[in-house]
């Protein structure tokens, strides 16, 4: 696997982009306007509590307040010699409007939808997740060797004395690490705790404790591994950073990171800018021929798999299950590189061959494998809907670099000029019920104009008849194709 870390950095804005074998399968993008918030930990303030929602509304200083679930507070009982967690409780019991309470952002804000809180409080290293309130040691799922999971666990074990305070979750990365490597992570963290704990005491109200670390870093702490053949970097002083960060952290990575002095921008080797345009159109081309539709919404993305100018060489049920099977790895890259999450809905094209459904089913299941947001999918329907979920802690490529459309408000659809035609015609009749006037000015889009002069002439001149007054019509470039007056004089 050849595997590389492309990273774009200017003065407003840092990009990077993870490519596999040349082809681009993920996209990170940090604005100083808006920088991420998950991982970020607040010193908040119990604004409204909502007993029906068990839930309640947190204020940290940012534009919308926060949401905090009661099965995100955490509270323990002691049992004994040990601290033991307790269920979900009543809201009411946990949390007092007015009060101070440290949490940590989840889930950016989505939307408009603030962001998501939890008093579980997490702090990643290189090798592992230090959970303060936490207990007991957990290994990553993705390292499956049992004999490698039962060393990892024994090695961080061994570090928790009687006298230690929370737990630990030994990341991915740490697969092979050695005594030394684990045992930095979890000095490293726990000091980082105690300076968190002493902060957080000074820090008023609705302000950030503690921020994550910036995305070139986070790039190295979350992303890099022994797969990763290079990073390349545009900018010297965050390369300097990097370097520094990689030799206290790192220091195998070292020797992977270069400054990129080429002509070209970074971005554009393997032409990284290009995909990125590509992710933001709802039509994506397969290699057959065939071709995916992916509509994003509020509620949920759904997926439309068609042939298209595929027509296969055999049969049509060959045909289809070919075509099924390239769109089930490239779904898989899709929301990888768009970064789509919660309710996705793959319509497949039909298949009649049940071994077919299956084979579809385990060529998306094993392409999600890669992907580091946990997913969840269901088997194919009879009418080859698959139901499937992802977990969404940030927001989308779309979101994050579009925003509405002004002329149809986001619809993705605006009205023909016959239909705006036909509402003018009532808008004009609406006025001359109501009062007297010798002459009507209608004001509008360039081609609904045309279509009034063209098209509808017979209709402009039969209202002219009726209401007895001349209309003149006036072409205005500015407007919207909905957009119109009717100005009586």
């Amino acid at each position: 696997m050849n595997r590389e870390i492309l990273i774009n950095v200017n003065q407003r804005e840092s990009r990077a982009a993870v490519l596999d074998s040349g082809v681009l399968q993920e996209v990170y993008i940090e604005r100083a306007s808006r920088r991420g918030l998950t991982s970020n930990i607040y010193k908040g303030k119990v604004s409204r509590v909502l007993p029906g929602m068990q839930a309640a509304f947190i204020e940290i200083g940012l534009q919308r307040t926060a949401f905090l679930h009661a099965r995100d507070i955490h509270q323990k009982v002691a049992v004994g010699n040990d601290l033991q967690d307790l269920p979900p409780g009543n809201i009411d019991d946990l949390v007092n409007e007015g009060s101070d309470i440290l949490v940590q952002v989840v889930k950016d804000p989505l939307g408009t939808k603030g962001a998501r809180l939890s008093t579980y409080i997490t702090l990643p290293s290189r090798f592992l997740v230090y959970l303060p309130k936490g207990s007991g040691v957990g290994v990553s799922t993705r390292i499956e060797d049992p004999d490698e999971r039962q060393r990892l666990r024994e090695l961080v074990q061994g570090f928790i004395d009687e006298n230690s305070r929370g737990g630990f979750i030994v990341r991915t990365a740490a697969e092979g690490a050695g005594f030394d490597e684990l045992r930095a992570d979890m000095v490293f963290l726990q000091k980082l705790w105690d300076v968190i704990r002493e902060k957080a005491l000074r820090t008023k109200v609705g302000k950030l404790v503690h921020a994550d670390l910036e995305l070139p870093l986070r790039m190295l702490r979350d992303v890099t591994g022994q797969e990763i053949s290079r990073v390349l970097v545009d900018s010297e002083n965050v390369f300097e950073r990097m370097r520094e960060f990689s030799r206290m952290f790192i220091p195998e990575m070292l020797p992977k990171l270069e400054l990129y002095a080429g002509d070209r921008p970074v971005f554009d080797l393997h032409a990284v800018e290009d995909e990125i345009q590509k992710a933001l159109d709802r039509k994506v081309v397969l290699k057959s021929g065939g071709y995916l539709i992916i509509d994003q919404t509020e509620a949920m993305t759904t997926i439309d798999v068609n042939t298209g100018g595929f027509v296969g060489h055999s049969n049509l049920e060959e045909t289809i299950f070919k075509t099924n099977l390239e769109a089930a790895v490239t779904i898989a890259r899709q929301l990888k590189l768009r970064n789509l999450g919660g309710i996705i809905i793959l319509d497949f094209i039909d298949m009649e061959d049940e071994g077919h459904r299956s084979r579809v089913l385990e060529a998306l299941q094993r392409s999600l494998e890669a992907d580091n947001a946990r997913t969840k999918v269901c088997e194919v329907s009879s009418l080859g809907l698959v139901e499937m979920t992802r977990k969404r802690t940030r927001e989308s490529l779309e979101n994050m670099l579009c925003e509405p459309c002004p002329t149809c408000e986001g619809r993705g659809r605006v009205k023909t000029s016959e239909t705006v035609c036909q509402e003018i015609f009532r808008e004009i009749l609406r006025h001359t019920s109501q009062f007297d006037f010798q002459k009507i000015l209608v004001l509008a889009h360039p081609e609904v104009i045309e279509t009034l002069l063209d098209d509808e002439s017979f209709g402009v001149a039969e209202l002219e008849s009726i209401t007895g007054s001349p209309i003149r019509l006036q072409a205005e470039a500015l407007y919207s194709q909905e957009q119109f007056d009717v100005v009586p004089t």
